[in-house]
């Protein structure tokens, strides 16, 4: 499993640079581009709803979870065996 930060494509979509996003959202500009570059391991919540607000967009148009390949053809089940 992947998550991809679709940041860099949202901010090309309406024209936007890091610099007009920081500004916006007074994240700090090295963090944004961390998550433009997808460089980041953590992301801060409030940072990402600050982000949404800025975009006027869901977190689902710049986060998305990419399952990986050998995962897609299998079900995750739950024991129902009773003791």
């Amino acid at each position: 499993m992947a998550i991809k930060i679709l940041l860099s494509a949202k901010l090309g979509e309406l024209r936007w640079t890091q610099a007009d996003l920081a500004r916006k959202t007074g994240i700090r500009p090295s963090t944004i581009n961390e998550m433009y570059h997808e460089l980041c391991e953590r992301v801060n919540l409030d940072h990402l709803d600050r982000i949404c607000e800025a975009l006027n967009c869901e977190l689902s148009e710049i986060l998305v979870r990419i399952p990986d390949a050998h995962s897609l053809g299998k079900r995750h089940t739950r024991s129902t065996a009773k003791k």
